[in-house]
């Protein structure tokens, strides 16, 4: 799959065009993800924020509309079941949001359209990730993430750790990642066959 990386616009960044989305779309419904929270990927997420240290982990299905975090960890707790997720930034303003988020924000999208792990140890440091809104409105400063790739080889989402003060992640980041995105499909791929 290859990637080209978005052209300076703006605030220097575009979300990547997603040609796979009406495919993913389908794929998502088939699997009877991405439209509600799951106690399931919750408990991932928790996991997943517990592995790396970090107060904000996501299991994230991107479609056509969105992203729709189906598994959530924050530091306080909020987001699981119905409720809203409150992201603290590093100066103490608080934000809220539910479970939805829009395609211009954050960098699941970014990850999805490349089918490829992203780690950005300090996103101000990167131009065409410095302006997205996750970084002014909520105060996100680091981020790691990987695409969740099913048999079918359709990216169905990510899984992704967030921290609002730089994080050097090093290979070891990376192969954490990855590693509980592929422990992840395997799981998902069960729900076919009447597991998870």
């Amino acid at each position: 799959m290859r990637y080209d990386p978005p052209r300076p616009a703006g605030r220097l960044l575009l979300t990547p065009e997603d040609k796979e989305a009406p495919a993913r779309t389908r794929r998502l419904r088939r699997l009877g993800l991405g439209e509600r929270a799951e106690p399931a990927f919750d408990a991932f997420a928790d996991r997943l924020a517990e592995i790396a240290a970090v107060p904000y982990a996501m299991v994230n299905f991107i479609d056509e509309n969105g992203q729709f975090f189906a598994g959530l960890h924050t530091p306080d707790g909020t987001g699981s079941g119905d409720r809203p997720a409150v992201v603290v930034a590093a100066d103490g303003t608080e934000y809220g949001f539910g479970r939805s988020m829009a395609r211009d924000h954050g960098f699941c999208p970014h990850v999805v359209v490349r089918g490829k792990a992203l780690a950005l140890e300090d996103v101000r440091d990167y131009p065409r990730f410095a302006g997205n809104p996750v970084v002014d409105e909520i105060g996100i400063r680091s981020y790691l993430g990987a695409p969740l790739i099913d048999h079918t080889g359709i990216v169905l989402g990510t899984v992704c750790v967030e921290d609002v003060e730089p994080r050097p992640w090093g290979m070891a980041g990376l192969d954490t990642i990855k590693a509980m995105a592929a422990e992840l499909v395997e799981r998902i791929e069960l729900r076919e066959s009447g597991g998870f």
